[in-house]
């Protein structure tokens, strides 16, 4: 399967308020693996950006005055993403712009979705880590993925950062199940009426012959201990919490 990992910088937080993009950053993967094959550009949005904008990613006004604009790069964006599953952290915020971009550039170049799949890694990891901090940074310091030459947000660092982040959140168990999530307000995906496809992992249970290998591995290592096992004291504090 062909990925592409994507993010992008805007303006403001608001696309409903003429905000823009000034940046994608896109990581092709081929079979869960970054092919080295990236998308990345900076845009001339044609506007000013606002300073809490500019404070999180240190994009500025005068830098991007000699940027392209989105409709001189958009044939390069369709072609790169074409066919393939965006992955994208709260992929409704970033497909919000890309489709108000799309619509500026021309109708015939329809929504993202008109192009590929996407999948929101937010809604993911809700699920997988209810009721936590599901940030990009909150994500990267959980699973282990080094994110300690983020001083600022950019579209390809984070893209490459959210690949890592990617690859450790489904290593081992990926359900094959596809569904609608229509639900915006709790998993923040749809909100601009586009289909956001989320993959829900599928939690492997042991076996009772697993279970049972278990048990005697932990009565070997508490007979070697002289006592209890540091296991079999963390299984009784879960017991006791």
């Amino acid at each position: 399967m062909r990925q592409v990992v994507l993010d992008t910088e805007t303006t403001g937080l608001e696309v409903q308020l003429g905000h823009r993009l000034v940046e994608i950053g896109a990581v092709e993967m081929i079979g869960r693996r970054p092919t080295g094959n990236n998308f990345h550009t900076y845009l001339n949005p044609q506007r000013a950006i606002d300073e809490e904008a500019s404070k999180v990613t240190g994009i500025k006004d005068e830098d991007l005055v000699d940027k392209p604009l989105f409709r001189d790069k958009v044939e390069e964006f369709i072609n790169f993403i074409r066919g393939a599953e965006l992955i994208i952290h709260n992929a409704a915020f970033d497909v919000g712009f890309l489709n108000a971009e799309l619509r500026m550039a021309g109708a015939q170049y329809g929504k993202v979705t008109d192009h590929a799949t996407v999948l929101d890694t937010l809604a993911m990891a809700r699920t997988m880590y209810p009721g936590q901090r599901n940030s990009l940074d909150a994500l990267c310091k959980r699973l282990g993925v080094d994110n300690t030459h983020r001083d600022l947000h950019g579209g390809l660092l984070d893209a490459q950062l959210l690949a890592d982040v990617y690859i450790a959140m489904t290593s081992g168990q990926v359900g094959l199940d596809f569904v609608f999530d229509a639900n915006a307000d709790a998993k923040a995906t749809n909100a601009f009426d586009d289909i956001v496809i989320v993959r829900r992992p599928v939690v492997l249970r042991a076996s009772s012959d697993e279970e049972e290998l278990h048990t005697k591995r932990l009565d070997a290592l508490d007979k070697a201990a002289g006592g209890q096992s540091i296991w079999r004291k963390l299984e009784a504090e879960d017991t006791v919490h």
